[in-house]
């Protein structure tokens, strides 16, 4: 395959042609003029000038619950009023339905350049393991255009007898497909029991953790810090992720500096959801409310791996959103003072990192996860967030928007 005529973004002022063999970049050279004859043996993609770029990974998404909000409203418009609308409404959900609506999802993410998703699926006592089921379906319709890690979002109290039915689900969600353990400890009455808990079952199914951490602005709550401090003490053998953890920005910033050291010494990775936590948190402050995101700046000094995502699509959690990560990027611009090439990366290769999958460089032998965006730089495909012209996963093309 010939991707002929695109723009790379370290080399400004040039275009270059890029081969893929197989699943992997297998040259890349300044555009020339080809005869018919050169080209035969390849099926060539006119870059039109447009600017090729490593494919983006949504790296935490609730694909059970996406395109809900024309039925399911938040009055409240906080998080615990998103939570009790989804529960006082299963019974307009369903296996059938929630495949569905998920699958849409998906293809309107690839659409925009996305090859990974990490999306979290509700395993609690109303909702038992119909998510799961459902998602575990959609994985298997989409998996030659993407790849989705299922997590397995379980319900609390996870601490003493009322625990008990919760970590036997998450056990069954393993069982049944789900990639990854997952909870809120935050929510949970005894969120260090939480943590305990759901290490030591991840322990025991031999899988890696990804929880809701700290998705609240009150500085006086933070397991966040005791989360890593668990990590590292007890050497836990697989990847660890926190999402939100919004209440580490609500902190001084030397308690960000010492927590955001450990979390870094822990190896623990990061995702900030700048929509759904814009939208749902700060609401109970009048003046000056919070931005509801977590220490960026703290955490990326300490050398902790920060990705972001858009968590959910148009659901009572987050009534808009396109499935484009580069509106993550644009967020995380003006709401996280991050600079466009780091709003990007963080949306690209950190994203991957985080959810232990290869990053993609622009090098010969490098995967194949490609998109190609119609703009000169990576803050004009952010700021104008046009349709990309082709996605490219492995080497395999998921979308194109004919020549």
């Amino acid at each position: 395959m010939l991707i002929r005529s695109c723009r790379l973004v370290d080399k400004p002022g040039h275009f270059f042609d890029v081969t893929v063999t197989g699943e992997k970049i297998s040259a890349v050279n300044l555009s020339t003029d080809y005869e018919i004859s050169d080209t035969q043996d390849h099926q060539v993609i006119d870059g039109k000038g447009a600017l090729l770029t490593t494919s983006l990974a949504e790296p935490h998404a609730h694909l059970d619950k996406a395109f809900l909000s024309e039925r399911v409203t938040n009055p409240t418009g906080d998080l615990m009023g998103a939570i009790n609308a989804i529960e006082a409404n299963r019974h307009l959900m369903n296996i059938d339905d929630t495949i569905v609506r998920a699958e849409r999802a998906v293809r309107l993410m690839v659409s925009n350049g996305v090859t990974a998703i990490r999306t979290h699926a509700d395993v609690t006592e109303w909702n038992s393991l119909d998510s799961i089921e459902a998602l575990t379906e959609v994985r298997n319709r989409t998996r030659n255009i993407v790849e989705m890690q299922i997590v397995a979002l379980l319900g609390w109290p996870l601490t003493g007898d009322l625990g008990q039915a919760n970590l036997a689900l998450g056990k069954k969600a393993i069982d049944l497909g789900a990639d990854i353990l997952g909870g809120c400890p935050h929510l949970d009455a005894d969120s260090i029991g939480a943590n305990i808990a759901l290490l030591q079952l991840a322990t025991e199914l031999g899988c890696a953790l990804d929880l809701h951490t700290d998705e609240h602005t009150d500085a006086h709550r933070v397991s966040l810090e005791d989360l890593a401090e668990r990590v590292i003490a007890t050497k836990f053998a697989h990847s660890v992720t926190a999402s939100h953890c919004v209440s580490l920005g609500m902190q001084t910033e030397d308690v960000q500096h010492r927590i955001s050291e450990k979390v870094a010494l822990a190896n623990i990775g990061v995702i900030t959801l700048p929509h759904t936590n814009l939208f749902l948190q700060g609401r109970d402050t009048t003046v000056a409310p919070p931005r509801g995101l977590t220490a960026v700046r703290a955490l990326r000094n300490a050398g902790v791996r920060v990705a972001a995502g858009a968590d959910n699509l148009q659901d009572p959690f987050n009534p808009v959103g396109n499935g484009d990560p580069l509106e993550t990027a644009s967020l995380l611009v003006l709401a996280a003072h991050q600079l466009p090439d780091d709003a990007f990366a963080t949306i690209s290769n950190i994203a991957k990192s985080v959810m232990g999958l290869p990053e993609t460089q622009l090098k010969i032998g490098a995967l194949a996860n490609l998109m190609l965006t119609p703009a000169n730089s990576i803050r004009e495909a952010i700021a104008n967030r046009s349709s990309r012209l082709m996605v490219m996963r492995n080497g395999r093309i998921s979308h194109l928007i004919s020549n």
